[in-house]
């Protein structure tokens, strides 16, 4: 997995955490899909190049920190690549962009404490859409 260009990613790293922050928690979850719906043989290289996250930043009027918002009209988005290969030979590749309006009603995410529940969602939604045909898990 990579992170292409992620300086100029829309807005991975903003709402007080770091861009680094951002990355390791998508990689592991994306390493955590893999393991559970890859099949043996196959492997999949990703380059996430934009990440949007749900919400967008307020800056509060008293403090040092800014507060998140999240509403319905500021839905995650996540930008990639992705080229999956079995025993060392091609067999899919694509380019998408995952996001959906309706992520506030997730019934997962609703009562979640992590941050990135949402980006969370879409990447389980893709991974369970594009590669998980005739296996379990979710």
């Amino acid at each position: 997995m990579r992170f292409v260009n992620s300086g100029h990613y829309t807005d991975a790293g903003s709402f007080d955490v770091s861009p680094a922050s951002v990355e390791a928690a998508l990689q592991a979850h994306l390493e955590r899909l893999g393991k559970r719906f890859l099949a043996p043989g196959q492997t999949l290289n990703i380059d996430i190049l934009d990440i949007d996250l749900a919400g967008y930043q307020q800056p509060l009027r008293f403090g040092p920190n800014n507060v998140r918002i999240v509403r319905g009209v500021t839905p995650p988005r996540i930008e990639l690549r992705y080229v999956l290969s079995e025993k060392g030979r091609r067999k899919r590749s694509g380019q998408e962009t995952l996001t959906d309006i309706n992520y506030q009603i997730n019934p997962s995410a609703r009562f979640s404490s992590d941050r990135y529940v949402y980006e969370k969602a879409l990447l389980d939604d893709w991974f369970r859409r594009a590669f998980a045909t005739g296996r379990h898990g979710f």
